[in-house]
């Protein structure tokens, strides 16, 4: 009100968004002109590189995925088509022979790529000690700690509290939609499993049509036709999952943590993951490392690393952070994706074959 004439704050505006723009282009002309994608050699054993290659295939001002190789084909060839892309990504190989690839890769000067095993990420958290001139690795495996424990219990009780005063009007709008949509319930209960393998029952808004007594339970597919117009506009910004506040202000569950998961498809998950139970050294969450990283549809193993790297690395400000991230990957549609319809659960089609041999 006591600027008499606003030309000079519209031009100055204007010049900024110009100069922003053109910094913008400039600065990422300049960087794709000094970093080109790198040619990436894909090296795998038994476990099929596809699902590596298409996330890499979408980053492709990061990456060119110039092939694939077995290590069936021999040392000697896989050294020669590593020497010869000039990048390489390891996959589920042994132990011995990423070893030596890693050392090869180090001795010419190869930039390597390695996807993680769980014993890795275990390795990184590991304390270094010394026995007078030997050095030692130490692994508590003890959990968080009983300060840590009560720190994550209070900050549950203070947050969910008052995150539920803050939504609970929306909780109020979602119910009344729900409810006259089809008119069933508003509330779907699940058994899951929390912390130390202990069975709950979550709570969350009913996002499908009321199933038959006898149906199987099913993850959700893309294009499900069993979800209810509400439930998908719910689902898509993951306010079906609001309820849950119930569940960690009860104790069942903490608001960031690994996902809770059905008991038989954790009992699947585990034929093909064995270590897939690790997870359950913490309360399930809301939302936690594997929601913000990954996706509803994300593999039991990948899963199963995002939770161990929560897990070994869990601090009150990794919770904080994740929180924070939690709001920005709300409204990326990706991270809703159903599972494919030839897909029981999350699983790949080379995982269900082996469940279906066992």
């Amino acid at each position: 009100r006591f600027l008499d004439n606003l030309t000079p704050i519209v031009w100055m505006t204007s010049v900024d968004l110009i100069l922003v723009v053109v910094w913008s282009f400039t600065a990422r002309f300049g960087y794709l002109k000094l970093y080109p994608p790198r040619n990436i050699l894909v090296v795998y054993g038994k476990y099929s590189p596809k699902s590596i290659m298409e996330k890499m295939s979408t980053r492709t001002d990061k990456y060119t995925i110039c092939g694939s190789v077995s290590i069936k084909k021999g040392m000697d060839e896989v050294k020669r088509q590593i020497k010869e892309c000039g990048n390489v990504i390891l996959m589920d190989l042994p132990a011995e022979t990423r070893n030596h690839l890693l050392k090869f890769c180090f001795r010419e000067n190869i930039r390597c790529y390695s996807v993680p095993k769980i014993s890795d990420i275990m390795l990184r958290q590991s304390e270094e000690i010394h026995l007078f001139d030997t050095s030692l690795l130490l692994f508590r495996n003890a959990g968080l700690s009983a300060e840590q424990q009560f720190v994550k219990r209070a900050f549950d009780i203070l947050f969910s509290a008052l995150f539920l005063i803050a939504v609970s009007p929306i909780m109020l709008l979602i119910a009344i939609c729900i409810k006259a949509c089809d008119g069933g319930p508003v509330f779907f209960t699940q058994d899951r499993l929390t912390k130390d393998s202990k069975v709950f029952k979550l709570y969350k808004f009913r996002s499908m049509y009321v199933a038959k007594p006898d149906a199987q339970y099913c993850m959700t597919r893309q294009n499900d036709i069993r979800i209810t117009p509400v439930g998908k506009l719910i689902r898509n910004i993951h306010f079906d999952e609001l309820p849950q506040i119930f569940n960690i202000l009860k104790g069942d569950m903490s608001f960031v943590g690994p996902r809770p998961e059905c008991p038989h498809l954790a009992q699947e998950y585990q034929q093909i993951v064995p270590e897939f139970d690790f997870r359950l050294k913490m309360k399930a969450g809301l939302t936690g490392y594997a929601q913000v990283y990954g996706k509803y549809n994300t593999t039991p193993l990948d899963k199963l690393k995002l939770d161990l790297v929560y897990i070994e690395n869990y601090s009150f400000w990794l919770d904080l952070k994740i929180i924070l991230l939690t709001v920005k990957v709300l409204f990326q549609k990706e991270n809703t994706e159903g599972i494919k319809d030839w897909q029981t659960n999350a699983a790949t089609k080379e995982n269900l074959d082996k469940i279906g041999k066992k």
